[in-house]
């Protein structure tokens, strides 16, 4: 949530001209949440690869016997997914309420 924060506060400029030239607010919501969901999805897919690797590390170094299935792995994903979605709307609402003016703020 702070990572999208900080975008919409270092895009206010690029909000408010989309804003100026016709934009919707459900355009630039929108635009936010798709953002905030490939964050998301790119953030767990390596924490799956890595969560992968030190499995094969720990089998493979320290002689435990680690196994990895798909059902925690896919539940794993779809929480961040989610937590993406949950944390990035009220960024999200934070642009799509910026008016065209907010162009004179930066």
């Amino acid at each position: 949530m702070n990572i999208m924060l900080v975008s919409v506060t270092e895009r206010t400029r690029e909000i408010g001209i989309r804003k100026a030239t016709g934009a919707e607010r459900r355009a630039i919501m929108l635009q936010f949440l798709i953002e905030a969901v490939i964050m998301s999805m790119l953030g767990s897919i390596m924490g799956i690869f890595f969560g992968a690797g030190g499995s094969s590390l720990s089998n493979k170094f320290a002689g435990m016997s680690t196994q990895i299935t798909t059902s925690p792995v896919i539940m794993a994903f779809a929480f961040s997914v989610a937590i993406g979605v949950i944390f990035g709307v009220f960024p999200a609402q934070k642009a799509a309420k910026l008016h065209p003016d907010a162009l004179r703020y930066e």
